[in-house]
């Protein structure tokens, strides 16, 4: 996994206020936590903080926060955003120990086909878009495949299906579907269609 570093400014003021003033200028009002020690408020780059955001491992990305000499490495742990521009309005960055697990949300990619399911009139239904695991954070992948090339109307796939890289713990519940088949509406009723007519002839 890439590591990215950001640099953050100290002693903002809190509160609403301050914290507008900080979005017109262009930057996120923030803090970083962790490891024992006291939050600390503090603001970042929108700009920057929209590019180590961009790489593939997206919000799990590994930050080396620069904050006025001092390096922290960090993951970002919450993010808030402006319900209709959806723009990041605040950002929890928690400090990380490179050998102690953390438990984070891993972004769930479907491949293959399911041509069974197509070819019987069904449509795959993604039920889990992120798997919650433990994972040390230099061991964070970009994402979990979950292969529905096998997929049918009668089965599904679930959590403990998918193939975890090595050193990655499940945490979401095992039998949690993440994958579902269904017959389209249009399917459902040609099949009803064509039982009516054959109780009819």
């Amino acid at each position: 996994m890439s590591e990215v570093t950001l640099t953050a400014s100290t002693g903002r003021e809190t509160g609403t206020r301050p914290s507008r003033r900080l979005r017109h200028e262009g930057r996120v009002p923030a803090v970083v936590y962790g490891g024992g020690d006291a939050a600390r408020s503090i603001s970042v780059d929108r700009r920057e903080l929209r590019r180590v955001l961009s790489t593939d491992a997206g919000v799990n990305a590994l930050i080396t926060l620069q904050v006025e000499g001092e390096s922290f490495l960090t993951v970002v742990k919450e993010l808030q955003r402006h319900p209709v521009r959806r723009d990041v309005t605040h950002v929890d960055f928690l400090t990380v120990d490179p050998d102690a697990a953390i438990e984070v949300e891993v972004p769930i990619h479907l491949v293959g086909e399911a041509k069974e399911v197509t070819q019987n009139g069904g449509i795959t239904e993604q039920r889990l878009m992120a798997l919650r695991v433990l994972v040390k954070p230099d061991a964070i992948p970009d994402g979990i495949e979950a292969d529905i090339t096998d997929l049918t109307l009668t089965t599904s796939i679930t959590a403990a299906d998918l193939t975890l890289p090595e050193g990655v713990e499940l945490v979401t519940d095992p039998d949690q579907a993440v994958v579902t088949a269904e017959l389209t509406r249009a399917a459902v009723t040609g099949r009803e269609e064509e039982g009516e007519a054959e109780g009819a002839a």
